[in-house]
């Protein structure tokens, strides 16, 4: 019999048998009080959807519990017992249990405006201290990011601050995007600091935020470069290390192996064990990717001797490596004696803020000692290791351990013929699943809003930034044509006189407000345009992530997932150009490439697409505003296609009319521009679209600011009104 079909019976089976011995031993409890249940729930806050910790909740006359850090409880209790929420920040919650679905309390903070008007009146107390704003902000950033960005860009605010205090302000706003992982940000933050003073230090955590954000050939530059430059002991170490893990994830593993030897003769000479350690594990991981197993083995035993002179992180670290080892080449003795050890060493030197991704935590190396057993097949090994696995990962509320080592233990029991015990497993595991699953939909919810609020707040502070360079760009004109205006006129003095002077000084005033007249029209067509883009995102923003919305709605979880991935991709290409006035035309190509890739993966069954480019069109040569062909190919899918009943086709082509002009054709064979208009609902019609009259207002605005650059005209496809054809001219400079 086929392997799969034989598991599939076989959990089908089990599955029937565990369901009918969990039936049976549900009823088997007295039925006037019930049999005990495990109720999990969350308390959350329904203004910021935040989750409360420390909240005490109770059964009447029964068993009581917390919430942890992340708002989450279990408690035991029977159908119809009382479940009491109770805190001093809200009002108390009564809730009667019916059944042992998760539980999701939602209640409003009496604290949130004391809050408001605490943090006003701090803001008030600081807000001519830059120093204030950024002790503030170092206090505050690993409770709430959000927050610790918002009082950089006050600090950055205050008028004055040096140079010198600038950079330490980007630095610490880098330090808070390396902390909430968003490396790219942290890249120009770094950046922006060393423009200002430049700082060895930073530059090192410059290198480090190219390689966690993967740009590995840029770390290894700068790493590089740092060489060549006078450092201290720890400075030189922890930059040869990390040019070394660059080599490493770059599979370089010869220099790698090179740069970690350098680095272990320089921790020799200094005793320093721990970094010995835990440079023996990295150079057993080369060797391990180079295939050379004898190699491998050698340099963890090694780690593992340098690891045995000392208790400490660093060491315990050493041997999960090489127990991972052991899983990989299937010495299972060997990786269960290793782990045991590991186990003590968390009991004795690992710390507490160690968090549940981190492999250090002891209900990952039961799971892991656990497994071990199960693959020699020693089942009533493995067993214990798998309970306490799970009761560990439940105490400190990590889902995914208690889920999997649920779930294996259910498998063991099974092949054991233990169906009670299986089948009561399985129902925790399924549980284990809801619960996980509600708690990812809350993780991605919570990103969104997170995602969208930095990203304001990153916008204002690179506003603030413009408008002190501008401010800066002003003032130096202005000394200058002081000076020009002040030489002038002592030397026409000398030479024709006062009537001259006074003439010519009309003269120099009229001119002067001339240029004037002229540098104010075109600040105020920038701010013009600044405003356009600012509508144009959000609006674009919205439309997409209604499409997230929409899958989320349906719980298309994987979809939704990717679509969000793909969509952050676009975003950040979006964000990285939304203060430019043009772009390279190739950027542009790639742009729109993204979003109609995005706009088909939503609609596959309203239309298909092609993109071609023209082989003659040098893209490089010509540029574009921003985000410009995005609304006329929206206007294609939403007003075009969506209303077709059959499958429509969307065509964009990018040619190269001659040497200094391309053309640009958007052609859908939609229901028409007419039709369209007359299909829309009343309320529709009362909705007035923004984005083709932000289009218009930025193509005018741009070609009187850098001359008629660009230029669109609209026409229908075929003679009855069907199909829309846009074509865009673009000129070069």
């Amino acid at each position: 019999m086929d392997f799969k079909i034989y598991t599939t019976i076989s959990l089908l089976l089990v599955m029937f048998t565990c369901a009918n011995a969990f039936s049976q031993n549900r009823n088997s409890f007295p039925q006037e009080k019930g049999p005990y249940i495990t109720v999990r729930g969350s308390v959350i806050d329904i203004e910021t959807l935040e989750p409360i910790p420390r909240v005490n909740i109770e059964i009447t006359g029964g068993d009581y519990t917390t919430t942890g850090a992340d708002g989450e409880f279990r408690i035991r209790a029977r159908i119809d017992d009382e479940l009491v929420i109770r805190s001093a920040d809200f009002e108390t919650r009564y809730y009667t249990i019916k059944d042992n679905q998760r539980i999701r309390v939602e209640v409003q903070s009496l604290s949130n405006e004391e809050d408001i008007f605490e943090e006003e009146e701090i803001q008030g107390n600081s807000q001519q201290s830059f120093e204030g704003f950024l002790q503030i902000a170092r206090d505050e950033y690993k409770k709430d990011v959000s927050k610790g960005i918002d009082h950089i860009a006050s600090a950055l605010e205050v008028k004055g601050i040096s140079e010198s205090e600038r950079a330490t302000a980007y630095e610490l706003l880098a330090d808070i995007n390396t902390y909430g992982k968003q490396y790219d940000l942290a890249i120009s933050n770094y950046k922006s600091s060393l423009k200002s003073v430049y700082d060895i230090a930073v530059d090192i955590k410059l290198a480090k935020a190219y390689f966690n954000n993967k740009n590995y050939q840029e770390s290894i530059s700068l790493y590089q470069s740092l060489l060549q430059k006078t450092i201290s002991f720890e400075q030189n170490l922890e930059v040869i290390e990390g040019l070394g893990d660059s080599y490493k994830m770059t599979k370089e593993y010869e220099k790698a192996i090179e740069q970690y030897k350098k680095a272990e003769r320089i921790t020799s000479d200094s005793s320093i064990v721990s970094i010995a350690t835990r440079l023996n594990t990295k150079i057993a991981e080369c060797y391990d990717g180079m295939g050379n197993s004898q190699k491998a083995i050698s340099s963890y035993n090694k780690a593992l001797d340098l690891s045995n002179q000392e208790s400490s992180e660093s060491a315990a670290r050493s041997k999960v490596n090489t127990a991972d080892y052991y899983n990989r080449t299937q010495q299972f003795d060997e990786e269960i004696k290793l782990r045991k050890e590991v186990l003590e060493d968390i009991d004795n030197v690992v710390t507490d803020s160690i968090s549940n991704d981190d492999v250090l935590t002891s209900q990952k190396q039961n799971y892991k000692i656990a497994s071990a057993y199960a693959n020699q097949r020693k089942f009533e090994e493995a067993i214990p290791f798998f309970e306490k696995s799970i009761n560990e990962a439940a105490d400190k509320n990590d889902l995914v351990i208690e889920k999997d080592a649920t779930r294996r233990l259910s498998e063991l029991h099974r092949d054991q013929g233990n169906f009670d015990k299986a089948a009561e497993s399985y129902e925790r595991y399924k549980s284990l699943v809801d619960e996980e699953y509600q708690r990812k939909e809350q993780e991605v919810y919570k990103a969104v809003r997170l995602g969208k609020d930095i990203a304001e707040k990153q916008a204002r502070i690179r506003s603030l930034e413009k408008d002190r360079e501008l401010n800066e760009k002003k003032y130096q004109l202005a000394f200058k044509e002081q000076e020009l205006r002040e030489t002038s006129d002592r030397n026409q003095q000398l030479i024709i006189g006062s009537l001259i002077v006074l003439a010519i000084s009309l003269l120099i005033t009229a001119f002067a407000m001339y240029r004037s007249s002229k540098r104010q029209k075109y600040a105020n067509n920038l701010l013009a345009l600044k405003g356009l883009r600012s509508q144009m995102n959000p609006h674009f923003i919205f439309n997409a992530l209604n499409s997230v919305n929409s899958f989320i709605a349906i719980n298309d979880e994987r979809t939704a997932n990717k679509y969000l991935s793909d969509f952050s991709s676009l975003m950040r290409a979006v964000l990285e150009n939304s203060e430019e006035d043009f772009i390279p035309l190739s950027s542009e190509i790639e742009l729109i490439k993204k979003y109609t890739m995005l706009e088909h993966f939503r609609f596959k069954d309203k239309f298909d697409y092609t993109l071609t480019v023209d082989e003659n069109l040098k893209v490089d040569e010509f540029k574009i505003p921003p985000m410009l062909l995005q609304p006329y190919v929206e206007n294609a899918v939403w007003h075009g296609m969506r209303y077709k009943e059959e499958k429509g086709l969307l065509h964009i082509h990018f040619s190269q009319k001659d040497k200094d002009t391309a053309v640009i054709t958007v052609t859908d064979d939609g229901v028409g521009r007419e039709r369209s208009k007359a299909m829309k609902t009343d309320n529709q019609k009362k909705q007035k679209s923004k984005g083709m009259g932000n289009i218009k207002k930025r193509i005018a605005i741009l070609n009187e600011m850098y001359g008629d650059r660009v230029d669109v005209a609209i026409t229908d496809v075929f003679e009855n009104g069907e199909g829309t054809k846009v074509t865009l001219t673009l000129k070069k400079n």
